[in-house]
């Protein structure tokens, strides 16, 4: 199946706002580890065969035990979640450049 030039940039668009709630879910959960009776968040994603992309969403992560017992027992993974998606968020902007270009180019021929 072909992309078109409006799908790549929705699947671009969908990434970015994808990778923006996850950074900003795992800076929440980070900020709050210490709050009594926190409950951290996780991001659950799913693809858009239609459109192209994705959908995202926070839940509630089922209260259970931290993975090492501590306050901050995510801290590792919440870190190295926040790098993903800074670069996720990278990835998914340089195939919205892309796509303008193209449409530029594609303008350009037909002017």
């Amino acid at each position: 199946m072909a992309m078109s030039v409006t799908s790549a940039a929705f699947t671009g668009m969908s990434g970015m706002r994808a990778a923006q709630l996850r950074l900003d879910t795992t800076a929440h959960n980070v900020a709050n580890a210490l709050t009594p009776g926190f409950q951290r968040q996780v991001v659950t994603q799913t693809a858009r065969p239609d459109l192209g992309g994705v959908n995202a969403q926070v839940e509630r992560q089922p209260e259970t035990a931290s993975a090492s017992g501590a306050p901050f027992g995510h801290l590792a993974e919440d870190l190295v979640e926040q790098r993903m998606s800074l670069y996720s968020f990278a990835a998914n902007l340089r195939t919205v450049e892309t796509q303008n270009r193209m449409l530029g180019t594609l303008l350009d021929t037909q002017a």
